[in-house]
């Protein structure tokens, strides 16, 4: 890698992004430590660098393991679940996409300590071998093989074991959304595993279940009961857009967007809802929808 400095930067800048964002969750605090990495790029001299890309990733891994431990702390006090904060399929370089991005992966990537989630993603998501791991981490091989194989079971459940055919994801999305507005209770039902999950997040701002709602019965009662609450407004508009490379339910009530819905799919049915309604990690996915 060679060149003027800014140009280096701002070439590797969407890779480390996205780095950023798969540690945080929160497109906004991903931003903010890639800049945070940019103004110690400029004190440094690049021409002594064996390896610019390396410091680069070394330098924003760091930084996000710090804002992560920090963002820790504070959603320990966040109201009601956390999810993580959608991205448009445009957030990111397409070659910084290849790895995944699912809201349910990311959720799930909270039950990791900052240095495992770390070790799995730049494993897993960026390719990378436990030798040049270990260098990022200031941890030996042997400990970061560990710290994988230590995050990989705990990871295994949100991960689907085949992959799930695009056409099939939308589908189930505007089934579920047909089969909730109508109020089909067997449509709907047909469509959700016995042990689905809902997580709902409203972060205090809005309203949302403050717990997990568990089990087909009761996800049942929650989406129907949102239905009805909304049927009388006339206002509501359900659609399909995008969101963290995956296809999503956008609510939108009149023209303000209410609600994203990701799901994840187990053997062709519903097996865990994302209901994202904090407005604070919608304002900039308002016209992500597809049709």
């Amino acid at each position: 890698m060679s060149g003027d400095p800014t140009d280096l930067f701002e070439r590797e800048r969407p890779r480390l992004t996205a780095l950023a964002y798969r540690m945080l969750g929160e497109r906004s605090l991903a931003e903010d430590t890639v800049q945070e990495a940019w103004l110690r790029w400029q004190a440094v001299d690049v021409a002594t660098l064996r390896s610019p890309a390396a410091w680069l990733t070394t330098v924003t891994t760091r930084l996000a393991l710090d804002a992560l431990r920090r963002a820790k702390a504070r959603r320990e006090t966040y109201v009601g679940p956390w999810l993580p904060e959608p991205i448009a399929e445009d957030a990111f370089a397409p070659e910084t996409l290849a790895g995944d991005l699912s809201i349910a992966l990311l959720h799930v990537l909270e039950r990791l300590s900052p240095d495992e989630r770390a070790a799995f993603i730049l494993r897993e998501a960026f390719d990378y071998d436990y030798e040049e791991i270990a260098a990022v981490l200031g941890k030996t091989e042997a400990a970061c093989r560990k710290l994988v194989s230590r995050a990989k079971p705990r990871l295994a459940n949100a991960q689907p074991r085949f992959p799930v055919d695009r056409a099939m994801h939308v589908n189930l999305l505007e089934r579920f959304a047909a089969a909730a507005v109508s109020q089909d209770v067997a449509a709907l039902t047909s469509l959700l595993k016995e042990d689905v999950i809902s997580y709902n997040d409203g972060g205090g701002r809005v309203a949302a279940a403050l717990n997990p709602i568990r089990g087909r019965d009761r996800v049942l009662r929650l989406y129907f009961g949102l239905a009805g609450k909304l049927a009388w407004k006339n206002r509501a508009r359900l659609t399909i857009g995008q969101a963290n490379g995956e296809p999503a339910l956008f609510l939108y009530e009149a023209d303000r967007l209410d609600s994203i819905f990701a799901i994840q799919v187990e053997d062709g049915a519903i097996a865990a809802i994302f209901n994202i309604r904090n407005p604070e990690k919608l304002a900039h996915l308002a016209g992500a929808a597809l049709h």
